[in-house]
């Protein structure tokens, strides 16, 4: 546990960042591809993936928490459920399809020069910013719809300790991933250079949050500080505006650590607080982690000519996706790799939301590149 050791903070940030990268560079590991093709082609390959990240990390998770190593637990930042989860979820399963990438998964192809993706991160920015103007009215709409003031889990709704569900959850999982592997290998038979199975980064991107909450408190997450990049643009040219919109006025994060009694403040507000130390040092690590692998494999360029639409889609899904993780609150890896594994009810809803989303953001993509290749005499080419 490093949270009292800022430099440590940003050293271990980057260096989870850059594994990450690395890693789902090597895989295409993209959460958003993920579900739509499981939902529009019926393809559940990569889907299977994520379901064995998960319930990997859910295992863990517990082991290390009877073990005495997650003594913040549930994890910082996590709230009680609200139907504002569902809505969030919905919103940002479109928004994910439409960008071409989650928030994460655009990161990693930003870094492998992906203009597309770039763009769809301008409006992630777009949208945090969009969020603090409405954030008064979506809070009230928020605790309005509560589901509960004293349950964050499923466990503490039921009053019982975690480790009977998660043996319940995980032993007929793990049972069926390895009955189902048996019908469907997992095993790509492609030869690729530097292609690495995606079962195996599932596990690295396991262990990777494993780590994170060890050390830094908390699983991976990183979009308060794409509000708090917002918030910093927005202040350079509107301090006073900024200065008045009550989200960034918030201590999202306000804990005093068991182990290393550190304090750990932070929110959205232009400042350089904990949430900076901890989220921003990721979201450059999985930049430049996809970077490398990209350069190593001679494959880094800057896709830029692609249709004009396309750039509309992914800054209008990066908008979305900016307000949705706001809303939701948190994002698909906050989520499912972070608040499933615990069964975090603010995940579970999210999870609830996020899948027809995906659905209804597949839709709209099929309608728009099926009209972009019929010919203006109804043919198609």
């Amino acid at each position: 546990m490093i949270t009292d050791n800022i430099f440590l903070l940003h050293a271990t940030g980057l260096f989870l960042g850059l594994i990450a990268g690395f890693f789902m560079h090597r895989s295409d590991y993209c959460v958003a591809g993920m579900f739509r093709d499981a939902l529009l082609f019926g393809n559940t390959f990569m889907l299977r993936v994520l379901f064995f990240q998960i319930i990997v990390t859910m295992v863990m998770f517990e082991i290390a928490r009877l073990s005495g190593f997650l003594p913040l637990y549930p994890f910082p930042l996590l709230g009680f459920p609200s139907l504002a989860n569902i809505a969030g979820g919905f919103l940002f399963g479109i928004g994910m399809v439409l960008a071409g990438g989650c928030v994460v998964g655009t990161l990693y192809k930003m870094g492998a020069g992906n203009m597309l993706s770039l763009t769809a991160f301008v409006g992630l920015l777009v949208g945090s910013g969009i969020y603090a103007e409405i954030h008064p009215w979506w809070s009230s709409l928020a605790k309005a719809t509560s589901l509960s003031h004293t349950a964050k889990t499923l466990p503490q709704l039921a009053g019982i300790a975690p480790t009977p569900l998660i043996i319940a959850i995980s032993v007929p999982a793990i049972l069926g991933l390895i009955r189902s592997r048996k019908q469907n290998p997992w095993h790509r038979p492609w030869s690729v250079a530097g292609y690495i199975e995606p079962w195996k980064t599932a596990l690295v991107m396991a262990v990777v949050g494993l780590l994170s909450y060890l050390l830094m408190g908390m699983p991976l997450g990183i979009t308060t500080t794409y509000a708090k990049m917002s918030a910093m643009i927005e202040n350079i040219f509107v301090p006073e505006h900024v200065s008045r919109l009550d989200f960034f006025h918030l201590l999202s994060l306000n804990v005093t650590h068991p182990a290393t009694g550190a304090i750990l403040q932070g929110g959205a507000g232009p400042r350089f607080d904990a949430i900076w130390a901890i989220q921003f040092p990721v979201i450059a690590g999985i930049v430049f982690g996809s970077m490398l692998s990209s350069f190593l494999l001679h494959e880094f360029s800057l896709h830029v000519k692609v249709p004009f639409a396309q750039y509309v889609m992914a800054l209008g899904g990066g908008i979305m996706l900016g307000m949705a993780s706001r809303m939701a609150p948190a994002c698909n890896i906050w989520h499912l790799m972070g608040g499933l594994p615990i069964l975090a009810l603010q995940s579970i809803l999210f999870l609830a939301g996020l899948v027809p989303g995906c659905w209804f953001g597949g839709k709209i993509i099929s309608r728009v590149i099926l009209r972009q290749s019929v010919s203006p005499s109804g043919n198609v080419p």
